[in-house]
């Protein structure tokens, strides 16, 4: 049978009332209307890049020992990766207007999917967790420095809980329910809101930085940070880990663009999205990190690299309340887009007459507070093995996919069948899943984490920081000779 693409054309697409209901709700039938065009691409991406995770996690990577060129090397070599594997997932989706766990039934089947979308779903709800505690750290500043009679309630020894203080507390779960909120409005509302959160950071990143310079003066910028412990080839080994570490932090979203690239008005818009918001706006953020924590030895007398600590040691209330509460509003802002979005279509997806859009959201936010997300993301040492761990179950998920849509199935879907039991369907398989991408996903995902789990062993610490490639490569090398052989084999049969 020759497979050919359903037409979906931009804006016009009607919803069909005939797909089976055990695999379609409204949130997950093709979009109706298309309307992203490339800004809105380029401020998901902003919002994304912007956040204090992302802040973080850039500035952990001069633990490594690495020169502040180097990092800044690893971070833009880094981010061109993710800009390509992004423009690689987001087609099929923008084509189709169905979300990923959708997609995801070509390779998977179509029960077979919801494989993909629960791991992909748990995995959201970690990450929505831990963005919503650094967002809840920042909230944390504000209080204390316009309530100091606040501070004692934010020492977690004395006033705390599982690990997190009584202040911490109340941040956190402010946020939560400010977040909460913002999702149960709609998509329209969270994509007006996150056009306004990624400038709106920009704006404070390069006050911070002005007023750093006005301090410390152009001459106190220094790009050697941290105490380098690699030079020559040694330094090489420590900057590939330094990009598999970048590719990792972005790996959620990136696996599940299609969430949002459905929503493009073309392939094209999305890309130039794509471009404006990665490689482009990712140089000018890496610039960013890097002077203004240069800056920081010499108007602070020690080097940090969280944004909210910089800001918190500025002696205006007004600039560090405004600074506190933009870089917490970023944060929401891509909190909701990233971590809250995906596991609404995913949870949704394993029962979409039980389970709305919106319930699927709340399931997401409800688990957040059970994994109690600030031990996850309290020092480098957990970000990097919380990233290895995450990158090696996602790895093999975009590695099926890829492997499916561009060689196996030539960038051809026949959307109607993504939504039919029968077993005359493109996409039904004996039981509704596809074996071969199964046994590639739980391949690619045991070997990956080999390393990341025997990390003391010689060799394992360098090897698990690759633990994202390591299970897209597996995904993508097993998947393809066995879905290849099974196509084979059924259009022998059938001749």
């Amino acid at each position: 049978m020759t497979e050919t693409v359903a037409p979906v054309a931009p804006n016009t697409t009607p919803t069909p009332t005939d797909y089976d209901p055990r695999l379609t709700n409204e949130d997950l039938a093709p979009l109706r209307e298309q309307r992203w065009g490339s800004y809105n691409i380029f401020a998901f991406w902003m919002s994304d890049v912007h956040s204090v995770g992302g802040y973080v996690t850039a500035g952990s990577l001069f633990a490594l020992g690495l020169a502040s060129w180097q990092v800044l090397a690893a971070l833009l070599i880094g981010i061109t990766l993710v800009y390509f594997f992004c423009n690689l997932v987001a087609k099929p989706s923008q084509v189709t207007g169905v979300p990923y766990p959708v997609v995801c039934r070509s390779a998977f089947g179509v029960l077979g999917a919801n494989i993909p979308a629960v791991i992909r779903g748990l995995i959201a709800v970690a990450w929505y967790g831990i963005q919503t505690f650094l967002a809840s750290a920042a909230l944390d500043v504000v209080l204390v420095k316009l309530f100091p009679s606040l501070a004692p309630y934010a020492v977690a020894a004395d006033y705390g809980f599982l690990g997190l203080s009584l202040l911490g507390w109340g941040s956190y779960l402010t946020l939560w329910i400010v977040q909460a909120c913002v999702f149960w409005r709609g998509m329209e509302s969270i994509r007006r809101f996150i056009d306004f959160c990624g400038p709106a950071v920009y704006v404070v990143m390069f006050l911070l930085c002005g007023y750093l310079i006005a301090q410390a003066g152009w001459g106190a910028i220094d790009l050697s940070l941290g105490a380098v412990r690699y030079t020559g080839w040694d330094s090489v080994p420590v900057m590939l880990g330094a990009i598999a570490l970048v590719v990792s932090y972005f790996s959620g979203p990136m696996l599940n663009f299609g969430d949002f690239s459905r929503y493009g008005k073309s392939f094209a818009a999305v890309r130039r999205g794509n471009l404006l918001g990665l490689p482009l706006n990712f140089l000018v953020f890496s610039l960013l990190v890097v002077i203004t924590a240069s800056l920081t030895v010499p108007v602070y007398g020690e080097l940090i690299t969280d944004p909210v600590a910089t800001v918190a040691r500025i002696d205006s209330t007004f600039a560090i309340v405004l600074g506190a509460l933009t870089f917490t509003v970023a944060t929401i802002g891509i909190n909701i887009v990233a971590n809250f979005i995906s596991p609404a279509f995913d949870f949704s997806h394993v029962s979409p007459q039980r389970i709305s859009w919106r319930a699927g959201g709340m399931i997401a936010a409800v688990g957040s507070v059970l994994i109690t997300p600030w031990n996850l993301y309290n020092n480098p040492n957990v970000i990097h093995y919380t990233l290895e761990v995450l990158g090696a179950f996602i790895g093999p998920l975009f590695g099926v996919l890829i492997a499916d849509y561009y060689l196996v199935r030539k960038q051809q879907v026949v959307v109607d069948d993504l939504f039919t039991m029968s077993s005359s369907g493109t996409y039904w398989y004996r039981g509704g899943y596809n074996p071969a991408a199964v046994i590639a996903t739980a391949i690619g995902a045991l070997v990956a984490m080999i390393p990341v789990l025997a990390k003391d062993v010689t060799g394992m610490y360098t090897a698990a920081q690759y633990s994202w490639f390591i299970g897209c490569g597996l995904g993508f090398l097993v998947y393809y000779p066995l879905a290849t052989r099974a196509r084979l084999a059924v259009r022998g049969s059938a001749d």
